[in-house]
């Protein structure tokens, strides 16, 4: 079946796909999004997280040895969640793939209602032996410039991070995987305060501390929001921008 992606054409009978960092595009300006998906209006391109990429890389590495023998993982064991094993499941290599979302067997799921393909590409899946459900897994990194604060999942910017983990949990419970309400995002903090040396003769070492910061997901917004996306698809005219969007305030000064 044709795949219908990038520019929505609403003459077109295939479910349209949108990617879960699209759909969120859509929640912080719609104006936005519909320069983006119906305008074609391509925005300017950010620099890639190559260290972000770089530990999600490790992390999944570690997990993946414990996925195999079916084992929880000393960090888990220490925290008192023996219970929590890595999900090993034939399709989770293929859900981790967000490049290809919309692809078969990918981590994705149709609305039928708004006729959209949504989906991305996850991080980690663990399986709660006790409840017999699955939690999804965000990884983080970061590194505070403030010595011993706490991280948490406030502020404005990491709404975005509290959407992802509803949605993923949301699209895994449609394709019929009995889901935790409770997601977790796992950080790494690179130690900028450590007194360990950092350069040796040949290599460099950060240590970094981690974190594990449960999750109470809302779905709430999830249907709504798909709603609201196809009547914008469909509209004639570009809808006004949000008053904070970064975009906006950087067009409008240019004028």
């Amino acid at each position: 079946m044709p795949r219908h992606r990038g520019i929505f054409d609403p003459r077109r009978p295939e479910p349209y796909e949108l990617s879960r960092f699209r759909i969120d595009n859509f929640v912080r300006c719609e104006a936005c999004f519909y320069m983006q998906q119906v305008e074609g209006i391509s925005f300017p391109s950010i620099p890639g997280f190559n260290l972000n990429e770089a530990t999600d890389v490790l992390l999944k590495r570690d997990f993946d040895v414990h996925r195999l023998r079916g084992t929880s993982h000393p960090f888990l064991v220490n925290l008192g969640l023996d219970h929590i094993i890595p999900f090993n499941d034939d399709r989770f290599q293929k859900w981790t793939q967000s490049l290809h979302f919309g692809a078969e067997g990918r981590f994705n799921t149709v609305h039928k209602e708004t006729n959209l393909k949504v989906g991305g590409g996850l991080d980690d899946v663990w399986f709660n032996k006790n409840s017999k459900e699955v939690h999804i897994i965000d990884y983080k990194s970061t590194s505070q410039k403030s010595s011993g604060k706490k991280i948490t999942l406030e502020g404005p910017w990491k709404g975005g991070y509290r959407r992802q983990m509803d949605f993923y949990v949301w699209v895994m419970r449609r394709i019929g995987v009995a889901t935790s309400n409770i997601g977790y995002f796992l950080y790494v903090d690179g130690d900028r305060f450590s007194r360990s040396n950092f350069l040796g003769e040949k290599i460099a070492t950060m240590e970094f501390k981690a974190t594990l910061i449960p999750y109470k997901t809302n779905l709430s917004w999830v249907e709504p929001t798909l709603l609201s996306i196809k009547n914008t698809l469909h509209k004639k005219r570009r809808p006004r921008h949000n008053p904070a969007c970064e975009y906006y305030n950087f067009l409008k000064q240019a004028k």
